[in-house]
């Protein structure tokens, strides 16, 4: 999957995927040559994904350029090929002029259109042109174009290169055999093996040796002459070094002893085995390495396979089965029970419940009714709906949770700019290691000891590749954010989920964050008849604009009273209401009010002022002239907001909430969910203030807040958190989006963070920690070479193995 988008007016982003790399000191160098570009603002390379993500002024350079700066390095960008079936065309000349216009297009390469099948190929490179550009082209032309394969192309590649590391593998294990069998029945311990005496032959052992160095090894001389051409060193210089000194070495043994004429089978000993065995466990080494790999992009793949594939459309009267690309904003669509949405709208008619689960982890289903906001890709479970698409394609809330997904994948923590720079030394100093080993092994420790000397130094060479070093952080950062994105908690980059575990205060807003954001009727108090007296109260609120008027009404109506007709009414601003209802006259308001009007009341004002203490709004009731009544409206506390606050408690974490509301009003929400400390009565535009008062004190400050009023103290705090649902993902100014809409998500995603970060640590140790032992282990010639092997291609799997136990972290403890 390839994204590309506009960074800023200027600036444009463009993601392109490397073939070739085969260790961190090659993403490391060409993340060094595109940054030194001339136009290129920021170049980051993701070994894991072998991915480069640039940012650059299109003005000054090109896809194109990048692409050639790649190939100079030695390495190459993978050429994404799609299919279209194309709609609309009545003859060859239309065939003939969707080619010509997709041809023109800056970064496709080829294109090929079949009249008679109805359907396009077209190669490009994923950077410079997106699917829909090519959709768009053939919009503008006439005709309709259709991805056959959109989700396909990169998974296709994938597979293809694995089935590729899987034939020279099955070769490279089939040549290598007899050489493993004829070292092995060296061993005192195994004397019992029959060993052929045609595996002891020189020649024999040359002809097995020399497709696996050459055929099957050949992309590590090519990467290391790539690597050494540009004045650095890589992995594919360590093994093309420590093979092809024990190939080279055999082969002289080899001509030296057919030179001295000697007629025996059996030859001297030689160290074909290493080489070809040690080629063969890089294979293998790679090839699961590859496979584990694979996994960590599994969130990515389940997000894009929920996407409903078809969509009940009702055009001029008719209802039409669409593939869901042909869906349009302001489509009707008909969604029965038991599917899913096709893509985000407005309930136009219908009631149902929707299982939102698969996007925000909320595992009750939600109720839908006219003019509620559906997501697509969740489940009907059991009315029709009918529903108006407001946004299609890639606007869609799932199109946009992939695509932050992604760019977190690939994004750069600050933690792996470490193992960055010791990836970037590390060769040279091994190479180094490696001839001193040499030396001293053969002039001092077994003097003339060529073949002795000669395989420390393999085996040091061998050992200290240093794949696992460049695999530690990525994929722990592409597995963690996976799991966190099924949790319905979606990190922006790889830096903010390196971050958030560091935080050790929360400010969390009041209104709609701890509390649900809309009022409700919360008590009713009258010695009148409950149900008469509603009626009346809700008849006349319903004349009213106000929220608090909203929430009374639907209160009663919930409660099944009828609300009769109203004769007359008028706002009374700072004050309340009057209003006549079947003959009588009512008053609905505060103190001032029923004052105002001369009403007696103040006997009930100490009850008023405990419901005001519990953080609810009470209003007087009059009718007739007499005190009838008292109603309170809250926003209610969320049902999870209390255990959310003990969690981040038990984490060690200081919670604040802040709001524009009273003091009083304020620290009751606050006692409710165990919130100690209240800053109230900030308006909007004082929250970033407050934000970076704590940031003074040294604490390190998430904000957590809708993101509408709340954005500058998200921008400010070090963490910004949006809470919202999935319709709610594309706020610019937040770190992390929490799509379920309570408290518990951000417990989770601290616990997320913190898993994520211990794995990046346990990776790095073990990587670091390995080739630290393992090299003067090598150096004292306690590894035999093929063994050194076999642990380098081990260690490499382990860390991404490590990494997708991230995958399967349970957030509530």
């Amino acid at each position: 999957m390839t994204v590309e988008s506009a960074a800023t007016k200027t600036q444009k982003q463009s993601t392109l995927q490397i073939t070739g790399m085969t260790c961190a000191a090659c993403a490391n160098r060409i993340e060094k040559g595109l940054n030194k570009m001339e136009g290129v603002e920021s170049a980051n390379v993701n070994f894991a994904l072998e991915r480069a993500s640039v940012s650059y002024d299109p003005d000054q350079v090109k896809a194109s350029d990048l692409e050639a700066t790649i190939k100079k390095l030695g390495y190459d960008t993978a050429k994404a090929v799609t299919h279209f079936k194309l709609e609309g065309m009545t003859c060859a000349a239309c065939a003939n002029r969707i080619e010509k216009g997709l041809s023109k297009l800056s970064g496709v390469t080829s294109a090929s259109v079949n009249f008679a099948m109805e359907t396009a190929t077209v190669e490009y490179t994923p950077g410079e042109i997106t699917i829909s550009d090519m959709q768009n082209k053939v919009k503008q032309l006439g005709y309709a174009a259709v991805s056959q394969d959109e989700n396909d192309t990169q998974l296709s590649s994938r597979n293809e290169g694995i089935r590729k590391q899987k034939r020279k593998l099955f070769i490279s294990i089939i040549l290598s055999i007899p050489l493993l069998w004829a070292m092995v029945a060296h061993f005192s311990f195994t004397s019992w093996i029959y060993l052929p005496d045609l595996f002891m032959n020189p020649w024999f052992q040359l002809m097995l040796a020399t497709p696996v160095q050459f055929y099957i090894g050949k992309p590590f001389y090519t990467g290391a002459y790539k690597a050494l051409r540009n004045g650095s060193a890589n992995m594919d210089v360590l093994v093309s070094l420590g093979t092809s000194a024990a190939y080279f070495y055999s082969l002289y043994l080899t001509l030296d002893w057919y030179a001295k004429g000697s007629g025996m089978h059996h030859g001297p000993a030689m160290y074909y085995e290493t080489s070809a065995i040690l080629i063969t466990l890089v294979i293998m080494g790679k090839l699961f390495e590859s496979l584990a790999k694979g996994r960590t992009s599994e969130a990515i793949k389940s997000l894009m396979g929920l996407q409903a594939k078809t969509a009940r459309v009702v055009r001029d009267g008719q209802e039409l089965t669409l593939p869901v690309e042909e869906v349009v904003a302001g489509d009707t669509v008909l969604i029965r029970p038991g599917e899913k949405v096709p893509v985000d709208g407005e309930v136009l008619e219908g009631i149902s419940s929707i299982d939102e689960s698969m996007l925000t982890g909320e595992s009750l289903p939600v109720e839908k009714k006219s003019g509620d906001t559906v997501i697509g890709a969740t489940l009907n479970k059991n009315g029709v709906l009918r529903i108006q698409a407001t946004k299609v394609g890639k606007e869609t809330a799932l199109a946009q949770i992939i695509k932050v997904v992604e760019e977190a994948q690939g994004s750069k923590a600050p933690i792996q700019r470490v193992a960055d720079v010791i990836s970037g030394i590390f060769v040279p100093i091994v190479i180094g290691v490696a001839v001193i080993a040499f030396l001293v092994w053969y002039f001092f420790v077994t003097p003339g000891d060529f073949a002795g000397a000669l395989e420390k130094a393999i085996a040091i060479l061998v050992i200290a590749c240093p794949c696992a070093l460049g695999l530690a952080t990525p994929t722990s950062i592409m597995a963690g954010s996976g799991r966190a994105a099924e949790l319905g908690i979606l990190f922006k980059g790889g830096e903010h989920l390196e971050q958030t575990h560091k935080i050790d205060a929360i400010i969390l807003d009041k209104t709609g964050t701890v509390t649900k954001g809309k009022p409700e009727l919360t008590d009713v108090m009258t010695d009148r008849d409950t149900e008469e007296f509603l009626g009346l109260l809700g008849a006349a609120e319903n004349n009213s604009e106000h929220p608090l008027a909203e929430a009374i009404v639907t209160g009663i109506r919930e409660r099944g009273i009828r609300l009769p007709a109203t004769q007359s009414f008028t706002a009374i601003p700072g004050y309340g209401i009057q209003a006549v209802v079947e003959g009588k006259d009512l008053l609905i308001g505060t103190r001032r009010l029923l004052e105002k009007y001369g009403v007696e009341a103040t006997y009930v004002y100490d009850e008023m002022s405990r419901l005001e203490e519990a953080g609810k709004t009470a209003m007087l009731v009059a009718i007739d002239q007499e005190y009838a009544g008292m109603v309170a409206v809250a926003d209610t506390i969320k049902e999870t907001s209390e255990e959310a606050v003990g969690r981040l408690k038990d984490m060690g974490i200081q919670v604040i909430m802040i709001t524009g509301d009273n003091e009083r009003t304020a620290k009751a929400i606050a006692a409710q969910v165990g919130i100690d400390h209240v800053l109230a009565e900030v308006l909007p535009e004082g929250k970033a203030e407050e934000v970076k008062k704590l940031q003074s004190q040294g604490k390190r400050v998430a904000m957590v807040g809708d993101g509408i009023n709340d954005a500058p103290a998200l921008a400010t705090a070090d963490i910004g958190m949006a809470i919202g649902t999935g319709t709610d993902i594309a706020m610019e100014a937040a770190d992390v989006t929490l799509m379920r809409g309570d408290l518990s998500s951000i417990p989770d995603a601290i616990y997320m963070s913190r898993k994520t970060m211990g794995n990046i640590k346990q990776n790095l140790f073990w990587a670091l920690g390995y080739n630290t032992l393992g090299i003067p282990i090598a150096a004292l010639g306690l590894l035999a070479p093929w063994i050194a092997g076999a642990a380098m291609a081990l260690s490499s799997v382990s860390v991404v193995l490590n990494a997708l136990r991230l995958q399967r972290v349970k957030v509530r403890q």
